[in-house]
């Protein structure tokens, strides 16, 4: 481990000098990708000065135990400073462990109606509520670019963006199924019901990510616009459809106010839809790294089940339950994400050492 820290140090303090030259400092494109590894190497470069630190103390400390006066007062210090090694043991540990390429992008996020008709396109409604207020908490930004009504309320199909620093490394366990037991407002008899809505998470593809998007590939629709987006929505055929005709994947933007805004959106999002499609190709050909992963990301897969009369969430993959679906519903989402971010890492760790 020390060898890789001592490793990762030296690039830092390479990278560092790089950023000092001045023709390095002309060159905008050098300079953000060496910027951005520089901070993608931060966290461990940090911990690793403070472990140097703890283990120079350590060693002085062990000195002063001989000392017949402080001798006791070094020993306490000792035990301290020994405890605060193991910990920082434990967070090189997972520091070191192969980062997603993925965690730092914003996300794109597609929540459908599912099984339950009127009651599962509430349920998405309820759902794009959730993850919305956990971003505002998390002092990220969302954007929708395309949305769908229920007849009685709701979404039956929502996309929108999630922006923020390591948006994906929070939200990319929330792809599958999510079901909820509760009487639904359109129950007359009051009787409990469960219904599904399905959400994909997918990461934004960035400038960085070379996705080749052959034109004479495209079918390009343009149409009137639906559903919300401000006043004159409706005025003009604004909204775009773009199909992908190799891969049948179809994207759809309105909820911008010009044609040209909308179709600008739309081409980032098929360019994410894309790369999706190749993440998940190689996962595949990986069947390892996918069998380690939590969950399959599969909308298929029932990852949780929100039950309204007992105010319990479950998290099926992993076994963590709470009773505070009342707080998770409002956005309070940071346990479950926490418990779901330890267990991937646990899983990490796992493999690593088989």
């Amino acid at each position: 481990m020390i060898e890789r820290l001592e490793a990762t140090l030296e690039k830092y303090n390479q990278l560092e000098q790089e950023l000092t030259k001045p023709e390095v400092l002309s060159d905008v494109k050098k300079t953000r990708e060496y910027s951005k590894e520089m901070a993608s190497l931060e966290d461990i470069v940090n911990c690793y000065k403070r472990y140097k630190r703890v283990l120079e103390d350590i060693e002085n400390t062990k000195e002063m135990t001989k000392d017949p006066e402080l001798g006791e007062m070094a020993k306490e210090e000792l035990k301290a400073l020994e405890d605060e090694k193991i910990q920082l043991d434990g967070e090189l540990e997972i520091l070191l462990i192969p980062k997603d390429p993925n965690d730092d992008k914003n996300v794109v996020v597609e929540i459908r109606g599912a099984a339950g008709g009127d009651e599962a396109n509430i349920f998405a409604g309820d759902l794009f509520r959730m993850y919305t207020r956990y971003a505002e908490k998390q002092g990220f930004s969302y954007q929708v670019y395309n949305s769908v009504d229920g007849t009685a309320g709701g979404f039956s199909q929502i996309e929108f963006i999630i922006k923020g620093k390591n948006a994906y490394s929070l939200l990319k366990y929330e792809s599958g199924s999510h079901r909820v037991q509760r009487v639904p407002v359109t129950e007359a008899n009051g009787r409990l019901q469960t219904s599904t809505a399905t959400v994909l998470v997918m990461p934004e593809a960035d400038d960085d990510i070379d996705i080749q998007i052959n034109p004479n590939d495209l079918r390009i629709d343009i149409y009137r616009s639906s559903g919300c987006g401000g006043q004159g929505v409706n005025t003009t055929d604004s909204a775009v459809r773009i199909t992908h005709l190799p891969t049948n994947t179809v994207v759809t933007c309105q909820n911008e106010r010009s044609q040209i805004q909308n179709k600008e959106q739309a081409m980032k999002v098929l360019k994410t839809r894309l790369y999706e499609l190749e993440l998940q190709k190689q996962l595949e050909e990986a069947g390892a790294a996918r069998r380690s992963k939590i969950g399959t990301g599969d909308r298929a897969e029932k990852i949780r089940t929100y039950n309204y009369p007992q105010n319990r969430v479950t998290d099926h993959r992993i076994g963590f339950t709470t009773n505070n679906l009342d707080r998770i519903m409002d956005g309070a989402l940071d346990d479950v994400v926490n418990a779901l971010v330890q267990e991937d890492q646990k899983r990490k760790l796992q493999g690593e050492e088989e």
